[in-house]
């Protein structure tokens, strides 16, 4: 005989999914208006995707129900909270985007923006789970829409890029996928919290396993925030894509890779585990040193910041390194300060794209004597380049500053001030573009550097990111008691 099971729609603490239900919601509304209409300008589209983001922020901000929801395998805390802001944010940006080019076909197809939001509903499934198989999900559902939105972008190199991403990123699904099987075989659980439990209980028996296990999890987590030697991806895969959408790259599907990266390594580091530390140590130490030293040797300005986004990462992943609370404020503080310069310095190359060769190609001689056509350009991409850099007192210094503080504090000398030579090494491949634009005579052959490409919302947009570049001496502390609250009410 076989016995009903009921389920108390109370304890599956359904407003718990109400955020990705509503980016899910969206993309399939975009679906159906297009059903009716295949005439509907794409401005639409941009302004849904903007309202149903706000609505998403909304239903994340106001969310007071319990921390665990649908099975358990959703967990709301203010990790996830946190993390959801910064997502959204920063997607919001970056569609606006949209509306500032008529050219690019992409933008005219309603499933770009269908598979935006559902990309943002993977990114949030995996910033709000601790269960390996909900993360899974999540991590797959985004990166099959990303790849897409790569290839839309129908350039050159947009379709070797995205076939690209697609390969490697099948290979780090399947690092995952058996990282996630030993630790069920070891456990028995899927949900880091038990996981963690049942390990450090049992005193990390089947030690080489585990080992093996986490260095599954690490390929494939090293590969969504292309850590070194996991990174060969991301230049080639930045520059196929258009400035926008690899602005967008460098900071959102990384910010959602941290937090898995922050929930699993935090099981190893809580409890000084000797090997997985040294793992990450030289990980870490190698991220941030060999693609600075990459940079210096580029030539064309959007393949420099992709590598020196690739050196942030691993400035950001020393966070997990340190493993204390200031240093998980750290993380947030750097790479809420970064998405605005970052998305900010994407957005100018964005402005800068050249009639004959479209967004592919930025030589640095094509920014020669900027600052003689377009001052105003020329001064705010210098501001960016500079905050980049850490120089005081732009936004990205008090987020270094932070973080070498919490590696002082937590002991972690050497690292230090491996983090604060590598800083005066980005210094110089920083102002060679700042160099080019105000002390090299402009090409006579290009005169399409200017903001002639830039409409009042792509302005607007750049204007925001250099006013918060500017004035974050302002609401340094203000941001930090946000972020410490968060962080201290989940525990880390």
């Amino acid at each position: 005989m076989i016995q009903a099971i009921s389920i108390d729609l109370a304890s599956l603490n359904i407003p718990s999914l109400a955020p990705m239900l509503v980016a899910i919601t969206g993309a399939l509304t975009i679906l159906c208006i297009d059903l009716f209409s295949k005439k509907l300008d794409k401005s639409l589209y941009v302004m849904m995707t903007i309202l149903f983001l706000v609505v998403d922020l909304g239903t994340v901000i106001g969310y007071n129900g319990g921390l665990r929801g649908f099975f358990d395998m959703m967990l709301v805390d203010g990790i996830s909270i946190l993390s959801q802001i910064i997502i959204l944010v920063a997607s919001a940006m970056f569609i606006l985007l949209a509306l500032s080019q008529k050219r690019f076909h992409e933008y005219k197809y309603p499933e770009y923006f269908a598979l935006f939001l559902f990309m943002i509903a993977g990114f949030q499934f995996m910033v709000s789970s601790d269960s390996l198989i909900l993360i899974f999900v999540g991590l797959e559902t985004s990166s099959m829409a990303l790849y897409t939105l790569i290839a839309m972008h129908n350039r050159n190199k947009s379709t070797e890029a995205a076939i690209k991403y697609f390969t490697m990123g099948a290979l780090a699904a399947a690092f995952f996928a058996f990282g996630s099987m030993i630790f069920y075989a070891l456990t028995g659980s899927v949900e880091l919290a038990k996981i963690s439990e049942i390990l450090v209980a049992s005193n990390f028996e089947n030690y080489p396993l585990i080992l093996i296990g986490v260095v599954f999890m690490l390929g494939a987590l090293g590969f969504k925030l292309s850590l070194v030697p996991f990174h060969i991806w991301a230049p080639d895969v930045y520059e196929g894509s258009s400035s926008a959408l690899a602005g967008f790259m460098s900071i959102v599907p990384k910010i959602a890779g941290f937090i898995v990266a922050l929930r699993f390594f935090e099981i190893f580091i809580a409890v000084d585990n000797m090997w997985v530390q040294a793992v990450l140590y030289v990980i870490v130490v190698i991220t941030m040193t060999i693609p600075n030293m990459i940079s210096l040797v580029q030539d064309d300005v959007k393949r420099m910041l992709a590598y020196s986004s690739i050196s942030h990462a691993g400035f950001a992943m020393g966070a997990i390194l340190i493993g204390t609370t200031q240093a998980t404020s750290a993380l947030f503080l750097y790479w809420i300060l970064f998405l605005f310069t970052n998305l900010g310095s994407f957005a100018m190359l964005w402005v800068h794209r050249s009639k004959d060769t479209g967004d592919s190609d930025h030589p640095f001689s094509k920014f020669s004597g900027l600052v003689k056509s377009s001052p105003v350009a020329a001064s705010i991409m210098a501001l960016f380049m500079l905050s980049l850099a850490g120089v005081p007192p732009f936004s990205l210094f008090w987020g270094k500053m932070y973080l070498l503080g919490a590696a002082v504090n937590a002991g972690f000398i050497v690292l230090a001030l491996i983090m604060a030579i590598n800083s005066a090494i980005a210094v110089y491949y920083y102002l060679k573009l700042i160099v080019y634009m105000f002390l090299k005579d402009p090409l006579e052959s290009d005169s399409s550097v200017t903001m002639g490409n830039a409409n009042n919302t792509l302005k607007t947009v750049i204007g925001i990111s250099a006013m918060i570049t500017i004035a974050s001496i302002i609401f340094i502390d203000p941001l930090l008691e946000m972020i410490n609250y968060y962080v201290q009410i989940s525990g880390y």
